[in-house]
């Protein structure tokens, strides 16, 4: 995570309301404050309709605020003449791969977005044949996305972001359709991307054990930011997540069930290795 200079994306006193002025306008996201890194892997959490993507489509000014700012790479959102800009420095990839894949082969589809921003086509050839390697989709490339498989899929789609060299992928609940196995693989490509290309990750999902792979946990409730920090701190006792509609990672779970029944077990542990030595460390004891 590169945290010198000014943030890629901020939000200063953002707000989003649906419908604004109409009758039965809903506030979605209020008056938020927020930074976002270069590099960061950040994991967004929060019940239904808490603002989480709402939040996410105004990070690359599919939303723009109906109050305050949000500045990306030092360009705000509600320039028009910006916009594009900020779309190519921010990436979506969504809920339903289905709804975003638009080619008939996974060479088309990660061709298509670079076709759009007049790549050279001997460029375009090397950024897809780096890209497929990378995301591991080379052997299926000319395979049609929609007979892939649901991680496959996903994958299809951040490689279609990736190809255009985004700074910050924002991923809108991309793992909720999936599999266990699926989600594995997403979150795994999901780790190669900051580790290796620096690369921001906004993580919108509900699975909390996903939520612990992040470098910070932000943890969303009716259009606010609840609390914000690593992963052990906010799975910690530092906040009671169960009022805002959520549920500890289940290694949490036991861990804090293992502490109430009196064993020496931190309560707060959030990783299952170290819930498994505490453990032995529990019977070497007896």
């Amino acid at each position: 995570m590169n945290t010198a200079g000014p943030p890629l994306i901020e939000f200063r006193g953002a707000s989003y309301t649906y419908r604004r002025g109409e009758e039965g306008e809903i506030p979605a996201v209020r008056g938020v404050d927020l930074r976002i890194e270069r590099g960061e892997f950040i994991a967004v959490v929060g019940s239904n309709g808490s603002g989480k993507s709402t939040l996410a489509k105004m990070m690359n000014a599919l939303l723009v605020p109906t109050e305050g700012e949000v500045i990306v790479d030092g360009k705000s959102a509600a320039d028009d003449d910006k916009v594009w800009d900020i779309r190519r420095t921010v990436g979506m990839v969504f809920q339903n791969p289905d709804n975003q894949l638009v080619s008939t082969t996974v060479e088309e589809e990660v061709a298509f977005g670079l076709e759009n921003l007049g790549v050279p086509t001997e460029e375009m050839h090397e950024a897809i044949d780096r890209v497929l390697a990378e995301i591991g989709l080379g052997e299926v490339r000319h395979r049609e996305p929609h007979n892939l498989s649901g991680g496959q899929k996903q994958r299809v789609a951040i490689a279609a972001v990736l190809a255009m060299q985004p700074e910050c992928i924002v991923m809108d609940e991309a793992t909720s359709m999936l599999d266990p196995r699926g989600r594995i693989d997403v979150m795994d490509t999901v780790k190669h991307l900051c580790r290796e290309h620096n690369l921001a990750v906004v993580f919108i999902t509900h699975f909390m054990e996903e939520a612990l792979e992040a470098d910070r946990v932000v943890v969303f409730s009716e259009g606010t930011i609840v609390a914000d920090g690593t992963s052990s701190s906010v799975f910690g006792d530092g906040i009671d997540l169960n009022a805002v509609g959520l549920d500890v990672p289940v290694v949490t779970a036991l861990a804090r069930g293992l502490n109430e029944r009196g064993y020496a077990v931190d309560r707060t542990i959030t990783g299952l290795d170290d819930l498994v030595e505490a453990v032995c460390q529990l019977r070497s004891k007896t």
